[in-house]
């Protein structure tokens, strides 16, 4: 077989932020998590498999791939051959060590510092348009790891850069016209640090986070980032079990000039709104505004915002199913949510962690309990390998249900398997 690039594990490192050494060493550390010794592995073990001189890594070097990128040896590009097989996980001996959990945020946190180029933002003199830019071009950099580690592992980084922004505001000259760009780059800043702390179930930082990109966008006259905030301002209060408060925020976000001149950002409103209707048990208005959000999804030309690359197709089907079982319609529920994980890209793990849950627990709500045990299952195995304290919440929320089923044996495996240690 002629050799071939490995152009999908080239892929991976550039979506997880590790180059090849980093990528070595995590499989190193997370080998001795597995085997209690090293897997030996350097940057050109790493090298030989992207240029496809290696098609099928060996074993122990195997194993910890799949465990770092949590993807099957297929799916990160590797090639078996007749004799190859998927080498089965290590036998742990009674005496030996829990495995400690690989955690790739730190190794993240690292190496996106270093390449967002917060470095090259000048601490003093004179700042420009192209200042503006570079502030503007971090936000893109940080949602491309987003949709696959989730808030966790981000928020902080976020904030960093974002505190390294204010330095340069506060004592960096610049233009009229300068400025407005400044403060909008800020706000988008502000905006996504919010949503990271958000998902990483940070709430408080993400309401001072949310409100300073409020204020951004209002001295950069960003009419745009100002409805991005206020929606998720109601998803937060959503959250925290504050549902008029949130179909009121909500309102106000579908109302601005903003909202109503982007479709994309409409739909997005319009499905948010009508997962708080169906909290409320407002059929009419929620299944009106899923009609609204389709309408307008339909409207959208082009590619949009990177704050917004993850409202796809898969995303609004998501939506709905969640508006429809909070409305009690589970088998509709379970049919919109399984549509969207068929429909969902590999690289948004996170939100495919998250309608896992949803599907399994629209399946529970169907009567449906070894199917929703075998489906929660894999969401639990997913969330292991995402920063996302909300996944974690809807799980831990499907686990509280689940417990009065524990006489059915898939059940059962599934409390132990996601059991808490001295739990």
């Amino acid at each position: 077989m002629a050799k071939q690039r490995n152009t999908k594990l080239e892929a991976l490192l550039t979506e997880f932020g590790y180059t090849h050494q980093q990528l070595s060493d995590e499989i190193n550390r997370t080998a001795e998590a597995m085997y209690s010794s090293t897997a030996q592995c350097t940057d050109r073990h790493v090298r030989r498999w992207i240029a496809g001189d290696v098609q099928w890594p060996w074993s122990r070097y195997l194993l910890p791939l799949q465990e770092v990128f949590g993807r099957s040896p297929e799916a990160m590009g590797f090639v078996p051959r007749r004799s190859s097989r998927i080498p089965g996980p290590p036998k742990r001996s009674a005496v030996g060590k829990e495995r400690p959990p690989v955690r790739r945020r730190e190794f993240i946190a690292v190496s996106l510092a270093a390449t967002l180029g917060i470095d090259a933002i000048p601490a003093a003199g004179r700042l420009g348009a192209s200042d503006a830019e570079r502030i503007h071009a971090i936000v893109p950099a940080l949602y491309r790891h987003d949709h696959a580690l989730g808030g966790g592992a981000l928020h902080a980084v976020a904030e960093e850069a974002l505190q390294r922004v204010h330095v340069a505001l506060n004592h960096c000259t610049y233009g009229a016209r300068v400025e407005r760009q400044l403060y909008a780059a800020t706000g988008d800043l502000a905006a996504s640090a919010g949503w990271f702390a958000y998902d990483a179930g940070r709430q408080k930082s993400a309401t001072g986070l949310y409100n300073e990109a409020l204020q951004a966008g209002m001295l950069a006259q960003d009419g745009m980032l100002q409805a991005r905030v206020w929606s998720n301002l109601a998803m937060q209060a959503r959250l925290l079990g504050r549902d008029a408060e949130a179909l009121r925020v909500g309102r106000a976000a579908v109302e601005t000039r903003q909202a109503r001149t982007d479709p994309w950002l409409m739909a997005l409103l319009h499905c948010r709104q009508a997962v708080g209707y169906a909290r409320t048990g407002d059929r009419v208005h929620a299944e009106r505004s899923l009609a609204r959000a389709e309408g307008a999804y339909d409207r959208g030309k082009g590619d949009p915002p990177a704050w917004l690359t993850f409202f796809t197709p898969a995303e609004l089907t998501g939506l709905a199913g969640a508006a429809h079982q909070a409305l009690g319609q589970h088998k509709r529920a379970h049919e919109l949510t399984s549509a969207a994980l068929g429909m969902l890209d590999p690289h948004f793990e996170r939100n495919r962690a998250y309608y896992t849950v949803q599907s399994a627990q629209s399946l529970l709500d169907c009567g449906e309990v070894e199917h929703a045990a075998t489906e929660a299952g894999h969401a639990a195995a997913m969330g292991q390998r995402v920063q996302s304290d909300r996944v974690q919440e809807k799980l831990n929320g499907l686990r509280k249900r689940m417990r009065s089923h524990a006489d059915v044996p898939a059940v059962a495996d599934f409390l132990e398997q996601t059991r808490r240690p001295g739990a």
